[in-house]
């Protein structure tokens, strides 16, 4: 298959989750034997921060503006599959293009599903509109559940799939290194996730000066007022991601609000700090416990309190279980077969319809 992608980014993971998501994917993906092509917008916050610009897996292309964009015409539309994702710059004018040249089957694969619609609702989605949403033949969505119904039924999508993110097992792994942290956080700032950061690390850093934690991740801001047993890390690039989970006791997963409120939206870090097999503390939504068992696989946690008695525990059991799912379900040659399997679908299907008109 001959596929092109138009997403976020692939050259820099700096502020995004959008890049580690790709990453795994697409190298699963041409593990399969496809041929790809990336195309990504030039922007000045990500060429400062580049940690991959000559990926073995795929061919990697930058461009400036909707001009530029042009010269990859003939690719979009000679390829098998074309998949536009979220938050990509331009991303209507991108996506009524890709509608209105690919020859071969089109999708939108949206890695914030929930935060997209609530923009489409409010009327200030920037890189997807309502009547785009039936012209990709596929939706592919970082949520599963009721939400798969939503789209079809109130966007008109005629196939709406989960694409969940996942782990690269070869990047994310247990390291054997000391332990530096008793609580670690792995994100960037978001105003409505910093709500939960402080009541589940922030509050029990306070109440538990003999810990040590820290938080990694860009664009928090200068007024946040850390304890001085929580660490800041700025950036943190993928390549010292299992590193950082390995000198954890714990990891706290935190979610936003737009993901909570829909639930079934796990995020790129869920699985890889489970990857690595360090537990993980997380806030609670609907949907959670059909990707890890609260029993065995997760600590849930409500309060600072939650959190405080989970970091008196011995969990090691309930990390390497975590880890024992994500490589039998959540893994990035999971998420290729899937999304083999829905292209070849869509591709099936106009093959059919084509055949049906011809004949007729």
């Amino acid at each position: 298959m001959r596929l092109v992608v138009l997403g976020l980014s692939l050259s820099s993971s700096w502020g995004n989750g959008h890049a580690t998501t790709f990453r795994a994917l697409l190298r699963a993906f041409a593990m399969r034997g496809h041929d790809i092509l990336f195309l990504e917008r030039d922007v000045p916050w990500y060429a400062e921060h580049r940690d991959l610009v000559d990926p073995d897996y795929c061919r990697l292309a930058l461009y400036r503006n909707l001009d530029e964009l042009a010269r990859w015409r003939h690719e979009i539309a000679q390829a098998d599959a074309v998949v536009v994702g979220s938050y990509v710059p331009d991303g209507v004018a991108i996506g009524s293009l890709v509608q209105q040249i690919a020859g071969g089957a089109t999708a939108f694969y949206d890695i914030d599903t929930p935060i997209t619609l609530a923009a489409i609702e409010r009327g200030d989605c920037a890189y997807l509109s309502p009547d785009l949403i039936p012209g990709y033949d596929l939706y592919l969505s970082f949520t599963g559940g009721p939400t798969l119904d939503h789209i079809e039924q109130c966007y008109g999508s005629p196939a709406a799939r989960a694409l969940y993110c996942s782990a690269d097992p070869a990047a994310y792994s247990p390291l054997d290194q000391p332990k530096r942290w008793d609580l670690s956080y792995l994100g960037t700032y978001s105003p409505d996730r910093q709500p939960t950061l402080e009541k589940l690390l922030i509050e029990p850093a306070r109440n538990m000066p003999e810990r040590r934690f820290v938080v990694a991740g860009p664009q928090y801001p200068a007024g946040i007022d850390w304890p001085a047993n929580v660490e800041r890390i700025e950036h943190l690039p993928p390549s010292d991601h299992a590193a950082f989970y390995a000198a954890s006791h714990f990891t706290l997963n935190v979610t936003r609000a737009d993901m909570i409120r829909a639930g079934w939206s796990p995020s790129v870090r869920l699985f890889e700090a489970a990857a690595c097999g360090i537990p993980i503390i997380s806030d609670i939504w609907p949907g959670l416990d059909r990707l890890f068992d609260p029993a065995r696989e997760i600590i849930l946690a409500e309060t600072g309190r939650d959190v405080a008695e989970a970091l008196n525990r011995d969990a090691s059991a309930i990390g390497h279980s975590a880890r024992t799912r994500v490589l039998g379900a959540h893994t990035a040659a999971h998420r290729a077969e899937e999304l083999d399997r829905h292209l070849q679908d869509v591709i099936d299907r106009r093959s059919a319809t084509l055949l049906a008109a011809a004949s007729g």
